[in-house]
């Protein structure tokens, strides 16, 4: 009988070996091709669609975008179209679709309508073979391979890594990744590999056994990580998990932080980072349960910590989610819930 979170475990381990797959020459120039096409059709914005983890991978897509591309950026809602039947006029747009599986009907029906509007249109999928990848000009194939577990890991990381190649591509005007880019990308299997040894992430787990609900925050390239973070832990231990950018969460929410309340905050080395130090100075003041994820995490006032291997902050999201997967996955287990199936869910989820 498979032990409860054998399959998630694996697809966890499996991410340093997809980092390198997608790397290799076949996928790295397959992914160029279609960053060429983009840099050369020069689209005056960018539209994301996507649903639930893959929300996120876009999420984070759109902040590569305005950051390194210097385009405005943006999240579609697929129920305009598919539930509201508008047809917004996308003629100088890129619409990018974001799905693990590529079944979601409403994510192939945006991508449809915008390529009748006469948008450039791009789907970054785990099923080259999916409807989505169908209805749309270009595809992108993120190469995780089968997953496992319901809740998704390793599709969620390959998307990361795909979009950041593409949109890094498209930069470079050719495709091509610049050298020096390439090496710090080739840098990440062993990164990964390393990150994934650490046991400060499963061993933590007990400490939130019993948590009644979190809070999950982070700015800039980690706000996306903080968010896939919340969504695993309500997915594997059905922990009621809110995240907010750091910024949003001293709008308002800051005021429900106390002792009794965990705080995981993802905080790099960068710009993001650091903006997150009155945030984690604030938490403090409130006595607040904070656990600090990244490369960073050493150096800000917190109640535990998961010291992440320090890299350029567009890259750090591969690494920083890694530890909270584990962590997920470990609590999951430590509450006596199987991570694999969690209840209610299936591994592709139809919504119009």
């Amino acid at each position: 009988m498979t032990q409860p979170g054998a399959g998630m475990a694996a697809d966890i381990a499996e991410q340093p070996a997809g980092y390198a797959r997608l790397l290799e020459p076949t996928h790295a120039a397959a992914i160029a091709r279609v960053a060429a096409v983009i840099a050369e059709r020069r689209p005056r914005h960018v539209v994301f669609t996507a649903r639930g983890t893959s929300d996120h991978a876009a999420l984070y897509a759109a902040y590569l975008t305005e950051i390194r591309l210097g385009l405005p950026a943006g999240l579609a809602s697929p129920s305009a179209v598919t539930v509201f039947g508008a047809r917004p006029d996308l003629s100088r747009a890129l619409v990018v679709a974001v799905s693990q599986s590529g079944g979601s009907p409403d994510l192939a029906e945006v991508v449809r309508v915008a390529r009748e509007s006469g948008a450039l249109t791009v789907s970054v999928t785990n099923n080259p073979a999916s409807p989505l990848a169908e209805a749309a000009e270009l595809s992108v194939d993120v190469a995780a391979g089968h997953e496992r577990a319901v809740a998704a890991t390793k599709t969620y990381t390959a998307e990361l890594l795909a979009l950041l190649m593409l949109i890094e591509g498209v930069r470079a005007g050719d495709g091509a990744l610049p050298a020096d880019e390439l090496a710090a990308l080739r840098a990440l299997p062993e990164l990964a590999g390393r990150t994934l040894d650490d046991p400060t992430a499963r061993d933590l787990a007990p400490r939130y056994r019993f948590a009644a609900r979190t809070v999950t925050t982070g700015r800039g390239y980690a706000y996306p990580t903080a968010r896939e973070a919340a969504l695993k832990l309500m997915e594997t231990s059905y922990l009621p998990a809110l995240a907010f950018s750091g910024a949003d969460l001293l709008h308002g929410p800051l005021a429900m932080a106390d002792p009794d309340v965990p705080v995981l905050a993802v905080v790099g080395g960068g710009p993001g980072g650091r903006a997150m130090r009155e945030v984690l100075t604030r938490l403090g003041e409130r006595r607040a349960d904070v656990l600090a994820v990244g490369a960073a995490a050493g150096t800000v006032p917190a109640a535990a910590r998961i010291v992440v291997p320090d890299v350029d902050e567009r890259h750090a999201p591969l690494l920083d989610i890694l530890p909270l997967q584990q962590l997920a996955l470990a609590l999951a287990l430590a509450r006596g819930e199987d991570p694999d199936a969690p209840r209610g869910l299936s591994k592709v989820t139809s919504t119009l």
